[in-house]
């Protein structure tokens, strides 16, 4: 397909996970910024909430009960019809096998109607060029903080499509540890805002969590350790009070996330920093992060809050950045797949 020369509408669709998200976004001719026309985000958190996580098959029926109305909503939002819809983008992966299944199905066989290409996206990917759908958006190249539920990675971000992974974790995400700090807490699911919340009324230094390779030299990121250590202090008698033991969690993660982008900087030398993800909603990280910026002369952008948590704009806005780029999209047919494992490095 070649560099788009006028504006096309993308129908973005999101279903990796627990939330469905549908999106309208219009292309600017020739190159041109576009324009976020409508999304909309049915979350499934009151469904899970009574088993204590995300139960996939509930996650795929739910996916398939609210993908028309959805898609309705939003093309009414837009004031656009269906057969407006230049392409269809849709979450390829990763995420779970059945969450995608009903989302990439729905979009190839809606791609099959209308006679328009459909193309697979990278989850990691909508997260992080999601700040560029900001009034202040950062340009190519920058390091990214990737810090949604299952993920924790800094990458270099050349331009779309160019992604070198500078550091992970080595086996809990942040997200992970948030939720399952909060489980031993007794906060209910999904427990990493409530942790946060509850942190704000704690007291600092009231008891003591280890940072996790803070000092490693590396960009690589721990956090298994952390619930651990959280454990161990729930059992001991003295134990410290909840408020004041999810403030040390909460600073302890957000030290550690802090030092690697810093680091990360220091080491890529460049000076633009993009945190993406829902865990980069959370306020203390952003205040850390924004003093960090403040003390050694870097910019740090983020997704508007809405937009943090997965959705179908940021499908719709990276599947519009490829199509702008001249990105080549297969004819659609018959056959598809998705991709629940899958290497964002490995994009291009």
């Amino acid at each position: 397909m070649p560099i788009l020369d006028a504006p096309m509408l993308v129908l973005g669709i999101e279903t990796s996970c627990d939330e469905t998200g549908l999106a309208l976004y219009e292309t600017g001719a020739a190159g041109l910024p576009g324009t976020l026309l409508a999304h909309a985000v049915h979350s499934q958190i009151a469904m899970h909430e009574a088993y204590g996580g995300v139960v996939p098959e509930l996650a795929s029926r739910d996916h398939i009960r609210r993908l028309v109305p959805l898609s309705r909503q939003v093309l009414e939002r837009a004031g656009r019809r269906i057969a407006d819809v230049g392409a269809i983008a849709y979450t390829e992966g990763p995420g779970l096998a059945g969450a995608l299944l009903a989302g990439a199905a729905f979009a190839r066989s809606l791609a099959q109607a209308l006679g328009v290409p459909a193309i697979g996206i990278h989850h990691l990917e909508g997260h992080l060029l999601s700040p560029l759908l900001s009034a202040r958006a950062p340009r190519f190249p920058f390091v990214a903080l990737l810090v949604s539920g299952g993920h924790t990675q800094l990458m270099r971000v050349e331009q779309v499509g160019r992604y070198e992974l500078l550091g992970e974790t080595q086996d809990d995400a942040a997200g992970e540890a948030f939720d399952k700090t909060a489980q031993l807490l007794g906060l209910g699911y999904p427990g990493g805002p409530a942790l946060s919340a509850l942190a704000e009324s704690g007291k600092p230094k009231r008891c003591r969590l280890p940072r996790p390779m803070i000092a490693s030299g590396d960009l690589e990121f721990s956090f298994s350790g952390l619930k651990t250590a959280v454990l161990t202090l729930l059992k001991k008698e003295t134990r410290p009070e909840k408020k004041d033991l999810a403030r040390e969690f909460v600073d302890a993660v957000v030290e550690v996330l802090v030092a690697k982008c810093a680091l990360a900087m220091q080491k890529t030398g460049l000076t633009q920093l993009v945190v993406a993800g829902g865990v980069g909603a959370n306020k203390q990280l952003r205040a850390a992060l924004n003093a960090k910026a403040a003390e050694s002369g870097f910019a740090v952008f983020y997704p508007e809050p809405e937009l943090c948590t997965d959705n179908g704009a940021m499908i719709a806005f990276a599947a519009a950045l490829r199509l702008q780029a001249g990105a080549t999209v297969p004819a659609s047919d018959h056959a598809f797949s998705v991709r629940p494992r899958w290497d964002l490095a490995s994009l291009s």
